[in-house]
């Protein structure tokens, strides 16, 4: 199965569906950004704290991650920097399209699968912004190594991404409320669940998913050479947000 196409296709329809990663940015919103009120989310609903931020990215370049939808790369084009989204659903990419067009903005707009950023130089970029998203490919450490790759010395990586704990339920069972422990992490809906399972979870609009490690999310950005300065954790957006955060965000220096 080509899960990268498929992910794809799926989030082009998730665009049209109004997902919550899909709803551009408002007019007020870019026009407060203007002024210095801003704010930028990677999980579910904590903003990054301004301090993971340089004081100034007035002509910065920044990367936004796999981070198409309208939403991250127009508010850091609206504050003066030099923003490049890569995104693998070209509907997400015209959402960012859209925004740039309505406010004036400059964002340049790339298509590709985050684990493979050669299109770009060595020391590109001075920021990475890297929304909830690698749990739609199968390994993560390509991701690491690549924007550790093209992030310049003393460069940002922002991050967030889910904690694997809520792969170890069935997710069936899981989104009516009920807390059944049934798979292992890391986990993968290609090899975890039965192809009926995978067709259901498929015609309900979901994309190919992976439940990674923390190592890999964690230790994985350490070997690929980052130092990580920064964390906190959100909401994930399940029955289990009652209980207990399942998604992480991180800041890591090159």
């Amino acid at each position: 199965m080509d899960f990268i196409k498929l992910n794809q296709q799926v989030w082009d329809k998730l665009v049209e569906t109004k997902n919550c990663w899909s709803i551009p940015v408002s007019t007020e919103e870019i026009e407060n950004a203007k002024k210095g009120d801003w704010k930028i989310v990677v999980t579910p609903s904590k903003p990054v704290p301004r301090d993971w931020f340089s004081e100034s990215l007035v002509g910065k370049k920044v990367l936004c991650l796999a981070s198409g939808g309208g939403q991250q790369g127009p508010i850091m084009a609206a504050i003066g920097a030099e923003v490049t989204v890569f995104d693998n659903s070209l509907n997400q990419l015209e959402q960012d399209k859209f925004v740039a067009k309505r406010e004036g903005l400059e964002i340049e707009t790339v298509q590709g699968d985050m684990r493979d950023l050669s299109v770009f130089e060595d020391e590109t970029f001075d920021l990475i912004i890297h929304p909830w998203s690698n749990c739609y490919i199968d390994t993560v450490f390509p991701v690491w190594k690549e924007a550790y790759r093209v992030l310049k010395k003393g460069g940002t990586l922002i991050s967030g991404f889910a904690n694997p704990f809520e792969y170890i339920f069935d997710l069936n069972e899981l989104e009516k409320g009920k807390f059944v422990v049934r798979h292992h992490i890391p986990y993968s809906d290609l090899t975890s669940v039965s192809e009926v399972e995978l067709k259901g979870f498929l015609e309900k609009g979901e994309g190919v998913c992976f439940g990674h490690t923390l190592e890999d999310q964690i230790q994985g950005q350490i070997k690929a050479g980052f130092l990580i300065a920064g964390f906190y954790e959100d909401i994930g957006g399940s029955a289990l947000d009652k209980y207990i955060n399942t998604s992480i965000a991180t800041k890591a220096i090159k």
